[in-house]
């Protein structure tokens, strides 16, 4: 007699367990954001990627329903793991880019209450989009030098991250050999000294925006707008994997914030910007930052 259960039984229990564990509208949902980013999927990875989409919206939807400073959404990465996200997007060894003693000297002058190179002329060019690479710290390179090369000649270039990567293939290739159609040429590079926010302030205040580097943590990749700070994100040099572009500051509702160029499109964030709290070493934020003079 349980010779013949056993089987129905187990029968009853893996048709259970494959019952899809989502709802029509999830599908449509999923659907209309496939359509969106123009994604496309063998039908085994539909299931997968449907999945994790749905896993990722409730966390943006946990997220938003509590009092936060910043706001989460549904954007190009809500198919991905974060640790997909990780491993295509962020940098993924230790960086060593900190300087303990810096060579910027700041000023004693007091600093304007908010400031954005956006608007102060053509001084910053339009956000661009990495792809499915680690090379976010070409973009902040590239961004800051066509600003301070902006600023100092009155003419905004549009350079090409892809000279860095390429010339940076390998470890020990430490220079370019020349590469042709150089448009724009660094005399020195300033680091801000470590953990001197401040110094940032007084950089980005008075000279040009400022190239920094700090610690994505999953919540971040679902980004949409606000103030964004974060508990889960470590402050020290060890820890940074994503390098950016601070083109200015100001403050919402009391707390003070960058404004920052991000390199993931100009579909994400705020049209590919994103503000994150300033003068708490958010996420390491002011462990590794520096501006390049040109050479003009």
């Amino acid at each position: 007699m349980n010779r013949l259960i056993l089987p129905v039984v187990f029968a009853i229990l893996y048709q259970v367990h494959a019952l899809p564990l989502h709802t029509e509208e999830d599908e449509y949902l999923f659907k209309s954001w496939m359509s969106q980013y123009n994604k496309k999927y063998e039908i085994n990875e539909y299931y997968q990627r449907l999945q994790i989409f749905l896993d990722n919206k409730k966390k943006i939807d946990l997220h938003n329903a509590g009092n936060n400073k910043f706001s989460m959404g549904l954007n190009q990465f809500s198919d991905m793991t974060f640790a997909e996200f990780k491993k295509f997007y962020l940098l993924t060894e230790p960086q060593n880019c900190s300087a303990t003693r810096g060579n910027h000297v700041s000023s004693n002058e007091p600093y304007p209450d908010t400031i954005d190179w956006r608007t102060k002329g053509k001084y910053v060019t339009d956000v661009k989009n990495q792809g499915a690479c680690g090379s976010c710290w070409t973009f902040s390179t590239t961004g800051c030098l066509e600003s301070v090369t902006a600023i100092a000649t009155g003419k905004l270039l549009d350079l090409a991250e892809q000279q860095l990567v390429d010339c940076a293939g390998a470890f020990d290739n430490h220079g370019c050999n020349g590469p042709d159609l150089a448009a724009a040429f660094v005399k020195e590079v300033v680091n801000i000294t470590k953990y001197d926010e401040m110094g940032m302030v007084d950089a980005v205040a008075r000279l040009n925006p400022v190239s920094f580097a700090y610690e994505v943590t999953s919540d971040f990749m679902h980004y949409r707008d606000g103030v964004y700070t974060s508990t889960q994100c470590h402050n020290t040099t060890d820890k940074v994997n994503h390098a950016v572009l601070a083109v200015g500051y100001a403050e919402q509702n009391g707390t003070p914030y960058w404004i920052v160029k991000n390199s993931w499109g100009a579909s994400w964030g705020i049209n590919g910007y994103f503000y994150i709290e300033r003068g708490k070493n958010m996420c390491g934020l002011a462990a590794c930052s520096s501006y390049p003079l040109p050479l003009v």
